[in-house]
């Protein structure tokens, strides 16, 4: 049994310190460090070669993950990027029983170490496949130190195998010592609570995806039309922010994000309305400039009916009191009725909504307001009532002050959600980035009037994209999807105007990020030519 010096002592607890080092420190990427650990159990003992193991999905077998052996020259799983082409070990049989012929499924099954001197010799554990392997490769597996890993709650996490101890001086295999298997006991726990944590973390994110996920899908039965809009602006953010991270030069050249950077701005998108789930659904679908419930231009409808018909029976009673039909009269009932049906077909279409309704059509229904008509109870009223009015004079769209309050308070809400929240550092920025996207780059936007040197680069990305995407959105029921050249010129006026960064809107169309979204997202009848040159405040 070869002896242990103090030297090599130290070394191995220089190499343990190592790990619990790099374990602190949190790799993102759990392979670099198992392979880490199984590098220094095979340097600790000397061993040839060695293997992780890690439970299957349903926990019924063990996963081959690495397999290194250095006479064979192998190096399989992990980092290596070589698929490792062995079946599982099964820890149970077709009964149900626990497998205790393999040595790995063993100690997976039992929490336990096993430290065999000479496999061909040994008589308890099933070694046909490591004797096979032997026998084609033209190796001599000897000596096998094979240990479990087990998280703080007793749960297996992987097993660590380690075959063929060599003797540092002659090179001769020699048997795992009880220093051996106590050292590579201590590496094993680390590793455990290595990939306990990365589990945890797993685990968390997943929550937090479906929760993100939860709150989108109460939006969406509230509102197909947001629902799309909260997946499509998490998408078209992410193709503008790489698109900024690959430029190399102008005022963006220094912009990078990395893995967890993208992550954050990610979710971030998903979340960017996640205050629209307080917003009363009459107000997000309102489709028409009257409707509430229900749309009340039928109501109106209906009461053009009474005009016509009150129209119709004052002129056969002026007929009656002459005696006989007059020409006149049937004239000016025909005027009088031509009128009233035009100004019902002028009221359908002022209640939809659109870009900038004029002066002149404004005062039109403010005068239509002021017929007289008898409703059911008899008693005479105005034509249309106050807020009929008001609705129907809305100049922008189809909302009316109020309502557009109640819309632009949900980034209020977002902002109060995101801040409630508890985020880990790596997520600190999502409520800033969210709640950012209805500001402008003069401080005219809201709900904090911020500009653009207060805003960060993920902000600013996700205003254009959010824009964007309303621009050119299909499925809102208040108005048709754009085309591509018809957003883009909207888009460009907003760079002139300080509304968006005119830096990103440059890289948004120079890199045809709009294009990209377009191929996969928009009707092909939106995708039409774009004169690039022909774009507000852009230069190619």
């Amino acid at each position: 049994m070869q002896e242990l010096t103090r030297t090599d002592i130290v070394e191995r607890l220089d190499l343990l310190t190592e790990v619990s080092v790099a374990l602190g420190d949190g790799h993102d990427d759990i392979d670099i460090f198992l392979d880490r650990i199984l590098e220094v159990a095979k340097s600790m003992t000397n061993a040839d070669g060695g293997t992780l193991y890690r439970p299957s999905a349903d926990g019924r077998s063990l996963c081959f993950h690495i397999w290194l052996n250095d006479t064979l020259g192998i190096r399989q799983g992990g980092t290596s990027g070589n698929p490792i082409d062995l079946p599982p070990i099964p820890l149970v049989d077709d009964a149900g029983e626990k497998n205790l012929a393999s040595v790995a499924a063993y100690a997976a099954n039992f929490h336990r170490s096993v430290n065999i001197a000479d496999v061909y010799r040994a008589d308890v554990f099933n070694f046909s496949g490591m004797l096979t392997f032997d026998e084609t490769f033209g190796y001599r597996s000897q000596s096998n130190l094979t240990v479990p890993m087990t998280d703080h709650e007793g749960e297996l996490v992987g097993v660590l195998q380690l075959i063929n101890a060599r003797d540092r001086e002659t090179g001769a295999i020699r048997t795992f010592s009880d220093t051996d298997q106590r050292f590579i006991e201590a590496l094993a726990a680390q590793a455990a609570v290595a990939l306990t944590n990365q589990q945890l973390v797993v685990q968390m994110e997943r929550l937090l995806e479906a929760l993100v996920n939860l709150i989108n899908i109460g939006i969406d039965e509230k509102s197909p039309y947001t629902g799309r809009h909260c997946q499509f602006v998490p998408e078209l953010t992410m193709l503008l922010a790489e698109a900024v991270h690959e430029t190399e030069r102008g005022p963006m050249a220094d912009f990078r994000m990395t893995d967890a950077d993208r992550r954050e701005l990610w979710l971030a998108g998903l979340l960017h309305d996640c205050g629209k789930i307080t917003t009363p659904v009459h107000v997000v679908d309102k489709a028409t400039k009257l409707e509430t419930i229900f749309d009340r231009i039928h109501m109106i409808d209906t009461r053009f009916e009474v005009l016509l018909r009150d129209a119709e029976i004052r002129a056969l009673r002026a007929q009656c009191e002459e005696g006989a039909a007059s020409a006149a009269i049937a004239a000016a009932l025909a005027a009088e009725q031509a009128r009233l049906r035009a100004d019902r077909e002028f009221l359908r279409g002022a209640n939809v909504g659109s870009e900038g309704m004029s002066e002149a059509d404004q005062d039109r229904v403010r005068r239509i307001a002021a017929y007289r008509w008898t409703g059911p109870d008899g008693v005479q009223a105005d034509f249309l009532d106050e807020d009929e009015v008001r609705n129907l004079t809305v100049r922008f769209g189809t909302l009316n002050d109020d309502e557009r309050k109640i819309i632009n308070n949900h980034i209020v809400v977002t902002i109060r959600m995101l801040e409630s929240l508890p985020w880990p550092k790596h997520l600190k920025n999502i409520p800033e980035y969210a709640g950012g996207h209805h500001e402008r780059m003069d401080g005219k936007g809201y709900p904090r009037g911020l500009t653009r040197e207060q805003m960060s680069v993920q902000a600013r990305v996700m205003a254009i994209a959010d824009i964007f995407e309303a621009l050119t959105a299909r499925d809102r029921p208040y108005k048709k999807g754009k085309t591509l050249s018809e957003s883009l010129h909207i888009l460009g006026k907003f760079a002139l105007n300080g509304h968006i960064d005119p830096d990103l809107f440059d890289i948004f169309v120079r890199q045809k990020v709009y294009l990209k979204f377009a191929r996969k997202n928009l009707d092909p009848s939106q995708i039409d030519a774009v004169d690039e040159a022909a774009i507000p405040g852009y230069r190619p």
